[in-house]
């Protein structure tokens, strides 16, 4: 008895671009001109939870803490 297939949760790129807070743009054109991770199905283009985890990662700001400027 073979296992069954993994059916991951692909999202296409609104999807994508509204779960990770970046524009559609921004999107399509990390993974037309700079490598990043995704794939066409048809002619939509595609990302898996592993892809949108590494752009996640890619575009990680970390928190700042801000000083209060005390009053004189």
């Amino acid at each position: 008895m073979s296992p069954e297939p993994l059916i991951e949760d692909f999202t296409d790129v609104a999807e994508t671009s509204s779960r990770l807070g970046i524009g559609k743009r921004r999107l399509r054109d990390g993974v037309n001109h700079f490598g990043w991770p995704g794939f066409r199905m048809g002619r939509r283009l595609m990302f898996s939870p592993e892809d949108r985890r590494i752009i996640a990662e890619m575009h990680r700001i970390p928190a700042s803490q801000r000083r209060r400027k005390l009053a004189a």
